[in-house]
C-alpha cells in the first residue's frame, strides 16, 4: 500500500525535528523553528521521489513544506 495511508491528518498539531533539516533550510527558517518548532499541518505536497511530504504553517503563519519523516506528533 502506497505510504499515504500514514499521512498525518490535516489540522494536526507537529513539532519539526530541527536536527533533521538545519541542513536544508534558510538561517531565517533555522530561528523560527528553534523559538517554536510546533506547527500546524496545512496540506500535503508531492516530492521528487514520489513521497508525500506535509505543507506547515509556523507559529508566526509562515508556511513551508516538510518531509513526513521530519516532523513528529507535536
Amino acid at each position: 500500500m502506497p505510504q499515504s495511508a500514514n499521512l498525518t491528518k490535516i489540522g494536526s498539531r507537529v513539532k519539526i525535528d530541527l536536527n533533521k533539516v538545519k541542513d536544508r533550510i534558510s538561517g531565517n527558517l533555522v530561528q523560527k523553528i528553534s523559538s517554536d518548532p510546533r506547527a500546524t499541518v496545512m496540506d500535503y505536497k508531492m516530492t521528487d521521489g514520489g513521497g508525500v511530504g506535509v505543507v506547515l504553517k509556523l507559529a508566526d503563519g509562515t508556511k513551508n513544506w516538510f518531509f513526513e519523516s521530519e516532523v513528529g506528533r507535536g
